[in-house]
């Protein structure tokens, strides 16, 4: 079965396929609105299934179409039509990737470095500590964001892509009653990621060893391609092994922190979250 997925936007849902996506958005007059278009031939290239750097390309993928279509979604709601394309889409995700890389690795890392010099930890304790930092900032900003009302709708909208998916997944009936019974988690969700991110860097980090500060932020650096490849092909591995006990037992952390990223959605928002999938899926089956 094809493994399609999503993410929310504002008061809407996108769906991704292998050869379209589809976005379908609720109006301020309450109505649905679609807005469909093909992938480009890079998705048909076979470097896409090159393992490790099909993440870095998958993640580079999910960041462009998200912040387009997260454009599009303003747009529907306010009537404007600005667009968010070419030099401007780059600098912007540039701009967000500069503040990410920032706050979630180079402030842990400068401050472990800085502690480890100061109070002459080990090496070991000193990137554990770093790793224990870049969590505790990931769930601070979490629950932070996820208290903005606007937001929380956003996540609402993230726990009906996940119950359409699992409803679509379960073989059962895509209906807003049935789609509302299903669970807002699911193992392939970004949310998992992140966290799998998290945990592989400090692993990987503590195996370079002590380092002198500058070298220390560089190669947190020059990591990040190697962390993002290693946590992609864990979260594909065992989203594709969900029938053995032991994989099911290790993923439990990923799929709680993904309780701070949905949220229970309402019936209005399951309906548009069907829409999307539907207008992808015949997309998909048609061609």
């Amino acid at each position: 079965m094809p493994a399609y997925g999503g993410q929310a936007v504002i008061e809407g849902v996108l769906m991704r396929g292998k050869k379209a996506v589809a976005m379908a958005n609720r109006t301020p007059d309450g109505e649905i609105v679609i807005h469909q278009e093909p992938l480009s031939g890079l998705y048909k290239k076979d470097v896409f299934k090159v393992p490790f750097l099909r993440g870095l390309i998958s993640l580079w993928d999910a960041m462009v179409l998200g912040m387009k279509f997260l454009t599009m979604s303003a747009n529907i709601q306010t009537g404007e039509d600005e667009k968010l394309e070419g030099f401007n889409l780059y600098l912007t995700i540039g701009f967000s990737l500069l503040i990410g890389v920032g706050l979630f690795f180079l402030a842990p890392a400068a401050l472990a470095g800085a502690l480890e010099n100061w109070l002459g930890m080990s090496s070991w304790i000193s990137n554990l500590f770093e790793g224990l930092l870049r969590l505790v900032l990931l769930i601070t900003y979490l629950v932070l964001v996820g208290n903005i009302p606007d937001i929380k709708r956003t996540f609402a909208y993230h726990g009906a892509e996940h119950k359409t998916i699992n409803t679509f997944e379960a073989n059962i009936e895509l209906t807003p009653e049935n789609v509302m019974k299903q669970s807002t988690i699911h193992p392939r969700c970004g949310t998992s990621f992140i966290l799998s991110l998290v945990l592989v860097s400090i692993l990987l980090f503590s195996i370079i060893g002590p380092l002198p500060l500058h070298w220390r932020l560089i190669s947190r650096l020059l990591m990040i391609p190697v962390v993002t490849g290693i946590a992609y092909e864990y979260i594909r591995w065992t989203a594709l092994h969900l029938d053995i006990p032991f994989v099911r037992f290790i993923i439990q952390p990923n799929l709680a922190l993904q309780k701070l990223t949905t949220r229970e959605p309402d019936k209005d928002m399951v309906e548009v979250s069907i829409k999307a999938f539907e207008t992808m899926y015949t997309i998909e089956t048609n061609e």
